[in-house]
């Protein structure tokens, strides 16, 4: 899921820019990985409408539409695409449809009004409808012909608005958008230069309109000018709250910040506006921005934690620890040097050492795969590995472990041992385990003490119990002893 929000992401920002191919190739690929992804086929019919491939829209936002029938974008993505395909009655059905849903619903209500008036337009540019005429009696002509239908004309756009008849602030804002709307297409060429041009003047004839500002700060942040993007945005954001713009572009002012702050690897600022964006307007893209900068932080002071002589020092106070028997103490001091040295092998094999005497089997595997990881020639790894295995049980795989350890030194004591055991416990059964076990002086000692059947009693009705029992040095020795000799089993 991790590159499907991150391709969703990269098509948002294609899409953003305008940069509507690109934005299509990430959708795309993202829902080859997920395509039961309603939001992906909704975001590439925006960017297929946006391109004006409305055919391509529509198909996507009928397959958004029954991935999530009670989506209310879905039907305002249909409405949009159905729009620019001039089939005038499916994009008002289908905001009819999401209003079903969500009958506040800004986008949709805006769809259906625009529809109307389109549709109201036609209907007045026609004047009279021709209708069909019956033929009049006693004229030859009509009786051998009918009257030929008229042919349904498609509704007409709306006329063109006409700047000498508008009030001076309408004026101002119609030469504005005209502005804008040159600035988008130089934006779309990548003619950065005269986009620049076309939004000042944009802002000279209407100064109260964020857009603009914001448009301004998108061609900075192309050309990588990232101060005068900030720049840029903090005054779109000021003129913002003058005039009282849309939250969601201020949150995409607020973004942006965030965006630029990320380029600049300065993820504490990031985070700071991803956070001041998502509390004016949550979006899954800001979100997912979001997290992505707090594991970069997150990696940062893990990584500014770093420091191996205190590793070191670390790793020493764990071993006098673990030659006292106090396994608990010592796993924390080796877990203090792996965070302070995270890639040195040696520190997770001496803390799976602790956890096989804790009998925390799991943590100790875990700690045995990290350092044949970090160093897949560190022998000691394998050989913890397959005595963790023995304490488990799980004698395949323990001489498995065994034979890897051999292959890197075919002499090792240990591993010999280890892989003898193994192959005697393959051709033993339960009962002769048992058996052999039972004839240990050591053995029948343990099984005579009265607290440490008590103990064995408490373990075999409460799993967990014998964590705390393990504490006890002394106790944690018994206890390896009967797990070594197969009398009892730790899973």
């Amino acid at each position: 899921m991790d590159k499907v929000n991150e391709l969703k992401e990269r098509g948002n920002t294609a899409l953003n820019a305008e940069k509507f191919d690109e934005a299509v190739a990430a959708y795309t690929e993202a829902i080859a990985l997920d395509g039961k992804n309603h939001v992906l086929y909704s975001n590439r019919s925006a960017a297929f409408a946006k391109a004006g491939k409305y055919k391509d829209a529509l198909e996507d936002a009928e397959k958004t539409i029954a991935l999530n029938p009670s989506w209310p974008k879905g039907y305002s993505r249909k409405g949009a695409a159905a729009a620019g395909l001039r089939d005038y009655m499916k994009a008002f059905e289908a905001y009819n449809e999401g209003l079903k849903y969500d009958p506040q619903n800004a986008i949709l209500l805006q769809g259906r009004q625009e529809i109307t008036a389109s549709v109201l337009n036609y209907m007045q540019s026609q004047g009279e409808f021709p209708m069909d005429v019956d033929p009049q009696p006693g004229s030859a002509e009509s009786a051998s012909k009918p009257t030929p239908k008229a042919a349904p004309a498609e509704p007409a756009k709306p006329a063109e608005p006409k700047p000498e008849e508008m009030n001076e602030e309408d004026r101002k804002k119609y030469f504005a958008k005209q502005e804008k709307e040159l600035g988008n297409a130089a934006y779309k060429k990548k003619e950065f230069e005269t986009a620049l041009k076309h939004y000042n003047a944009a802002i000279e004839h209407d100064p109260t309109d964020i857009t603009f500002h914001n448009n301004i700060a998108a061609v900075y942040f192309e050309r990588k000018e990232y101060d005068a993007c900030i720049k840029q945005c903090e005054k779109g954001i000021e003129v913002g709250r003058e005039n009282r713009a849309d939250f969601k572009l201020i949150a995409k002012s607020l973004a942006r910040i965030g965006n630029t702050y990320r380029k600049l690897e300065n993820y504490k600022q990031a985070k700071f506006y991803y956070e001041k964006a998502m509390s004016e307007h949550r979006t899954p893209e800001i979100k997912t921005s979001l997290s992505e900068v707090e594991a970069k932080i997150k990696e940062e002071e893990r990584r500014a934690y770093i420091d191996p002589a205190k590793a070191e020092e670390e790793k020493e106070k764990g071993n006098e620890y673990f030659k006292k028997g106090d396994y608990s103490n010592a796993v924390k001091h080796y877990t203090e040097a792996i965070k302070r040295n995270p890639d040195d092998p040696k520190l997770y094999s001496n803390r799976a050492a602790c956890y096989t005497k804790l009998a925390a089997f799991d943590l100790g595997l875990k700690d045995c795969e990290t350092c044949i990881k970090l160093d897949e020639k560190f022998i000691k790894g394998y050989i913890r590995k397959g005595k963790i295995l023995q304490g488990m049980q799980q004698t395949s795989k323990a001489s498995t472990a065994y034979q890897k350890a051999l292959e890197l030194d075919p002499n090792n004591a240990e591993a010999i041992d280890g892989y003898r055991q193994c192959s005697m416990n393959f051709q033993r059964n339960p009962q002769e385990v048992l058996k052999n076990a039972m004839s240990d002086p050591e053995i029948q000692q343990i099984l005579k003490d009265p607290a440490m059947r008590m103990i064995l009693e408490q373990m075999q009705n409460d799993p967990n119990a014998v964590k705390e029992h393990l504490q006890n040095p002394a106790i944690a020795d018994k206890i390896m002893k009967l797990l070594e000799s197969g009398i009892i089993q730790i899973h």
